[in-house]
């Protein structure tokens, strides 16, 4: 707790709070536009953190991650389109009360469930991260090649969608991560006589061409729905203040799960949110309120997704093991500065790790006061046409990449991963994975060389000790799941899942 407290003097140092500021205000006006998101937005960011000291950097991009999820929330109630994909269940209740002239009071409950929630996750990190370190530090290579084995399955399975195109696109980021000079015998690898090539593909050029210009593609197909926005005024907001005292259970089970789910590989904030929703539709009482209008399904998954994005920095800064493609970013970005996140962080770099925790908490007040006061801006933002924006994003990414090492091959490069990430999209695969392999992949190959090297090639030497055997077995265990899953419902039965059908209910409605 001293430690915490005295991140706030690294926190409260004037450049750190003018980028902390600039962060949070560029997460929140990303989370208001759909169709951008917060990995989109910190691609395109990262080149400009190379002139920023590494904490001042990582406090920004930290602020841009969880300044969106405070912000998708008010395109979800407002346009019932969600602005994060964390924020979409939010429309199942938001929406509603929008609708029926409560946008106010929804909007407040968004606002408040959202600080408290990071909050709360803030106190989970200060609270969980040094046994987590003081766990790690025994770790040798074969433990390390063993979590990062599971960090990899997990980023596969667990993102949604097919566990088999998971780890297929897993896969492919490893390939590419293989790229360019050998660490340890020197020798080049698939570079294609390119000198470019050598010093393997940069981390900046495959987010940016994953994330950000798919985004573009994908939204140019797409036509302005030209939805008219409800007007809301803080006065409105704070009439309904009196209200909020039956959210509060509802806000302590969603900061839980999202605390919980939050440090997990491949869970993240879209996965809490989901699974707080359906705890609080379980226990809430009043079942056949939610999906019609009810704060309490506003207020959980919004405690849930901001405790979730505070609470995933804890494998990044601690253990090195990003659990979502955004992670991945930032563990890039402290890469590039030369800071390797693991087990030695909080101790050789206390400064960055308990600055960055602390301001956190300073930037979800910054979320707080701005959201309130300038609700009203930030309704007729969610009404400017979208495709005013994708042009500026477009050059940002160009201009950025170039800005790196003064290489129009890095904007080509960026250019090719993009038309790639589009193809991906367009055949069902999610490039999250594929982003994943790619930081992680070559950390995975130093340790199993180095355990080879001092095993004299014993494979067993992988399986060495009781917490390798046993995050083998957890690794293990999310592979066989989906099979056992399979197996159990039959090859051509669908599960039921209430949320979903929930949400094809209200498309339907809506259409209507």
């Amino acid at each position: 707790m001293n430690e915490f407290l005295a991140g706030f003097t690294v926190a409260f140092e004037p450049t750190n709070l003018l980028y902390c500021l600039m962060g949070v205000v560029l997460g929140n006006i990303v989370g208001v536009l759909p169709g951008i998101g917060a990995i989109a937005a910190i691609s395109i960011l990262l080149p400009v953190t190379f002139y920023l000291e590494p904490t001042t950097a990582v406090i920004m991009l930290a602020g841009v991650y969880y300044g969106a999820e405070y912000g998708g929330s008010i395109a979800s109630i407002l346009l019932n389109l969600p602005g994060t994909a964390s924020n979409a269940i939010t429309t199942l209740d938001g929406y509603p009360l929008a609708k029926r002239g409560d946008a106010g009071l929804a909007l407040l409950t968004a606002q408040v469930s959202s600080f408290c929630g990071g909050t709360l996750g803030i106190l989970a990190m200060v609270l969980l991260s040094p046994l987590i370190v003081r766990f790690s530090l025994s770790f040798g290579p074969a433990e390390y090649f063993a979590t990062l084995l599971l960090g990899l399955i997990a980023g596969s399975v667990a993102v949604g969608g097919s566990a088999l195109r998971g780890i297929a696109m897993v896969c492919v980021g490893m390939l590419l991560g293989t790229v360019g000079l050998d660490l340890n015998s020197g020798v080049a690898r698939f570079d294609m006589g390119l000198p470019n090539l050598l010093d393997g593909l940069s981390i900046v050029a495959v987010a940016m061409g994953l994330f950000g210009i798919p985004e573009v593609i994908a939204n140019l197909r797409d036509t302005d729905t030209h939805n008219k926005v409800i007007s809301v005024t803080a006065r409105s907001m704070f009439s309904s203040a009196k209200k909020l005292k039956s959210i509060i259970p509802s806000i302590l089970r969603g900061a839980s799960v999202g605390g919980l789910l939050g440090p997990l590989p491949g869970a993240g904030p879209t996965i809490s949110s989901f699974l707080a929703y359906s705890l609080e539709r379980a226990v809430g009482g009043k079942r056949e309120e939610f999906g019609k209008g009810r704060i309490n399904g506003v207020a959980a998954p919004e405690a849930a997704n901001n405790a979730a994005a505070q609470t995933a920095f804890i494998p990044t800064m601690t253990l090195g093991i990003p659990g979502t493609p955004t992670m991945a970013i930032i563990l890039g970005a402290l890469m590039i500065h030369g800071i390797s996140p693991g087990p030695q962080l909080i101790g050789q770099h206390p400064d960055l790790f308990w600055g960055l925790v602390a301001s956190f908490w300073i930037g979800n007040i910054m979320l707080l006061v701005l959201n309130v006061p300038l609700i009203g801006l930030w309704a007729r933002l969610v009404s400017v046409p979208r495709r005013y924006f994708f042009p500026v994003i477009v050059a940002l990414v160009c201009t950025g990449i170039f800005g790196v090492a003064n290489s129009t091959f890095d904007i080509w490069s960026v250019l090719l991963m993009g038309v790639f990430g589009a193809l991906l999209r367009s055949l069902g695969f999610s490039p999250a994975p594929l982003l994943i392999g790619f930081v992680l992949g070559p950390m995975l190959e130093e340790h199993l060389r180095r355990a080879l090297m001092i095993s004299g090639g014993e494979m067993r030497y992988l399986a060495s000790s009781w917490t390798a055997i046993c995050i083998h077995a957890i690794s293990l265990f999310m592979i066989l799941t989906p099979a056992i899953r399979w197996l159990l419902n039959g090859p051509t039965r669908k599960r039921q899942d209430p949320i979903a059908e929930a949400l094809q209910e209200k498309r339907l409605e809506d259409k209507t």
